[in-house]
């Protein structure tokens, strides 16, 4: 029987209304669903996308524990800012893995960002990043004001995992954000990093 926190379809309810509706919460929103009974396909393709899965978990848990240049709290961060710019409700983890998985699905390349950071300066910000392997050879740092609108480009160095760049002739005072995109191996396409940000001084 749901429980109700109010008038049905108000406050929020839990549990199953018969074997019609399921009511339950989900990343701080009320919703409700059609009851299904839960089933566990093992064709080919559920298996591979659970592998997917699983090597996605296992790389954002790596680049978490590998100190001392491990996925932060910047690069949560990062991420959630990243999430929020996509889909509403969507946290910095399932970001992380959406683009991992997405790479895998489209046969190409995925990465898992970490050790981002950004040293502000005078009228410019530092910017690196690092992959938890050294796939991507080019890319650029996409920059701009707003976490939507990423429309000034400046080449990255890249040695080895690790990407930077100096994002010059930036307005003191101003908020800017960036992303890392690789653009070489043409695999590494759509493997970005999360949306970081920082003032000028």
């Amino acid at each position: 029987m749901a429980k109700l926190k109010g008038p049905l379809f108000s406050l929020g309810a839990s549990q199953k209304l018969g074997k019609a509706l399921v009511f339950f919460p989900w990343k701080g929103l009320n919703v409700v669903r059609e009851y299904v009974i839960p089933s566990n396909p093992k064709t080919a393709g559920q298996t591979t996308q659970r592998g997917y899965l699983s090597l996605a978990v296992t790389h954002v848990h790596d680049a978490q524990s590998n100190v001392p240049d491990n996925l932060d709290e910047d690069d949560k961060s990062a991420y959630a800012l990243w999430a929020s710019v996509v889909q509403a409700a969507t946290t910095w983890f399932n970001q992380a893995v959406k683009n991992y998985i997405d790479q895998k699905v489209a046969g190409k390349t995925a990465l898992v960002y970490r050790a981002g950071k950004t040293t502000p300066g005078a009228s410019k910000l530092d910017v690196e990043v690092q992959s938890q392997v050294a796939a991507a050879t080019a890319g650029y740092f996409w920059y701009g004001t707003s976490k939507t609108a990423l429309i000034n480009s400046k080449v990255a160095t890249v040695v080895g995992p690790k990407y930077s760049a100096s994002l010059i002739a930036l307005t003191t005072g101003v908020k800017y954000f960036w992303q890392f995109r690789p653009t070489t191996p043409a695999g590494c396409i759509g493997a970005w990093s999360g949306i970081y940000y920082s003032v000028p001084t």
